[in-house]
């Protein structure tokens, strides 16, 4: 049974409020760590015992989540929102540069915070576990087959004809809905009965899934053509220049091993470590080498 972290309640300077774990020296090096969907905080369980000796380790349950600031409305969700949370919660706890570590849908924010911290000069490295690039996954929707299938969910996230079922059962019978009963198949007992009481909450699960409403992203259904249209314009992007870790493991479902092509167009010298024999959740399914891979490259880059 793993030990629950405490959790302490940060106000944002746009009035959102957070649950935050912040543990680890007050004035050693900054992680902050963005857990992806449909979980919390507690997908960090592994790494924060790992890491607070030696790093100030902050993991925010993000906005929509859990009992942190749950605002119902779609727009509240846009990627802008989502990463000017996190620089307003360093902001708060008086941190002024720090390691950006995201998984899932944190990693895709991870990946916005990484942008605008090279720009302003706060984020001076990037962990990125199983969460797809910007630039490169709206192309793979478009152009590969494997892709677009496992991403087929977004559909039925997005689809409010569900939305009495939310509001009467929460977030567990969508999820089983999209992935077909394979939701969290290798979780310990106890984190499943938390996850399950997480997602029980109407709220909470509206405030999730709007993160898939809100988002740009066009999922094309699987019999349109597999090309880009003709009028497509990549989202412009620079080289991301900070030291960047990117985390794969090689047997997620929904995120292929494909969205590693090109991650070197995207990023100047990015280190990937795949993860083999493992599913999406990598920082739990596999924390040793989650782990051993992050300490080889915050001792490299410190």
């Amino acid at each position: 049974m793993s030990m629950p972290l405490q959790q302490k309640r940060v106000v944002l300077a746009n009035g959102i409020e957070l649950d935050v774990v912040d543990e680890g020296p007050r004035d050693a090096p900054a992680l902050i760590f963005l857990h992806g969907f449909p979980e919390s905080h507690r997908t960090w369980r592994n790494q924060i015992p790992h890491f607070s000796g030696r790093f100030r380790c902050i993991a925010p349950d993000q906005r929509g989540y859990r009992g942190s600031s749950k605002p119902q409305e779609v727009e509240a969700y846009t990627p802008d929102k989502l990463v000017g949370d996190v620089f307003l919660l360093a902001d708060a706890l008086g941190v002024e540069s720090f390691t950006i570590v995201g998984h899932d849908w944190g990693g895709a924010i991870a990946w916005g915070v990484a942008y605008g911290g090279m720009a302003n000069g706060r984020v001076t490295r990037a962990i990125i576990a199983n969460a797809p690039h910007p630039v490169l996954f709206p192309k793979l929707l478009y152009t590969n087959r494997q892709q677009r299938k496992a991403s087929q969910y977004f559909t039925i996230f997005r689809d409010p004809a569900n939305d009495a079922l939310v509001r009467q059962h929460g977030l567990g019978p969508l999820l089983i809905k999209a992935f077909e009963g394979q939701v969290m198949a290798r979780v310990e007992e106890d984190e499943a009965a938390a996850m399950l009481r997480d997602w029980s909450d109407p709220e909470a699960a509206f405030g999730m899934l709007n993160y898939y409403r809100a988002s740009p992203m066009t999922v094309p259904p699987p019999d349109a053509p597999y090309a880009l249209p003709e009028d497509y314009q990549p989202y412009p992007l620079p080289t991301l220049a900070i030291p960047t870790l990117v985390i794969w493991a090689m047997d997620d479902e929904a995120l292929p091993s494909a969205n590693l092509d090109g991650l070197d167009q995207m990023v100047a010298d990015p280190e990937v470590v795949q993860v083999p024999d493992c599913g999406h959740f990598v920082q739990w399914e596999a924390p040793e080498a989650f782990n051993a891979a992050a300490d080889a490259f915050l001792g490299r880059t410190g």
